[in-house]
């Protein structure tokens, strides 16, 4: 993927105003980020500073904080009303963690900023973590630079974002219905890998695995995918379907039923973490660039 995707950061801003507090998507987002702790699992780090870009309402920062108990937490995100939500829930009270170890500070921080221009100061990160964020950025290489800028020599990036299988039977009912709209464009977990490596990473490990929903109606169906985050596409359909249209798509989703009657969605969920190299190589000149702060003098 060499070209930014048709996103709208202004549309994608509006669409989680509105989905505030976003407990309902938790169904997910929670079970994609015990996942993801699980890989993080495997690696050793040390960690005073974590960022989490996309943060929402904050709801990664207590299973963060069983990992990290110290960590200084700082959440970035688009939307004004979400942030709200996180400081209202995490700052002016402890959250679990906090409560739990009868530590009355909480150390969590929270900035209004676009994840590919967080306005943080550079190497000033242990860890970044991006829980199904990506995919609302029109040009993910840059949240690779931005994302490298802010890491400490040897942080690492540790992400989820869904991937091209992505709601497959909800695209087939769209074009079945005569939709006549576009949904999100995702990008592969091997494209993610290359901007990795274009970008000033190291040793990324990149897996996937298909989640499959099922329901028993179309109706519950179109309900979570709506507050999984909508549409923010600008190919999108311009204005508000009708009720024939939604009706086209329902029936077009019940042809899809299975032989125990259900409806499946598909997610593929790409998974992807990288170390923050220490030098940058320019991948038009070929020139390495080494930052001073990597650069010890020795002494007699």
């Amino acid at each position: 993927m060499s070209h930014p995707l048709p996103l709208s950061l202004q549309h994608v801003q509006q669409q989680f105003d509105r989905r505030a507090p976003l407990d309902a998507p938790q169904f997910l987002y929670g079970e994609i980020a015990q996942r993801m702790l699980a890989r993080l699992g495997y690696v050793r780090l040390d960690v005073q500073t974590v960022l989490d870009a996309g943060c929402g309402a904050g709801h990664a920062i207590d299973p963060l904080r069983s990992r990290y108990p110290d960590m200084l937490y700082t959440g970035v995100d688009i939307s004004p009303r979400l942030l709200e939500v996180a400081k209202e829930r995490h700052t002016h009270r402890p959250g679990l963690w906090e409560r739990l170890r009868n530590k009355p500070g909480t150390n969590n921080n929270f900035v209004l900023a676009d994840m590919a221009n967080t306005q943080l100061p550079p190497e000033s990160q242990n860890l970044v973590w991006s829980n199904l964020s990506l995919q609302w950025q029109p040009d993910p290489q840059k949240v690779f630079q931005e994302w490298r800028r802010i890491l400490a020599p040897n942080g690492l990036v540790m992400f989820s974002a869904p991937g091209p299988g992505t709601f497959l039977e909800l695209r087939n009912a769209m074009e079945a219905a005569n939709a006549q709209t576009q949904t999100l464009a995702f990008v592969d977990m091997h494209d993610y890998g290359d901007q990795l490596l274009q970008n000033g990473f190291t040793d990324p490990v990149m897996d996937q695995e298909v989640i499959t929903l099922t329901y028993q109606s179309a109706e519950k169906l179109l309900q979570d995918v709506y507050v999984l985050g909508g549409n923010a596409s600008t190919l999108r359909r311009k204005g508000l379907p009708g009720k024939a249209w939604y009706k086209r798509l329902v029936d077009a989703l019940n042809a899809q039923r299975h032989m125990d009657g259900t409806i499946h969605l598909s997610l593929e969920i790409a998974y992807g973490h990288a170390w923050r190299a220490t030098t940058l190589r320019d991948a038009q000149s070929g020139e390495v660039r080494i930052p001073i702060s990597s650069i010890s003098r020795k002494r007699n």
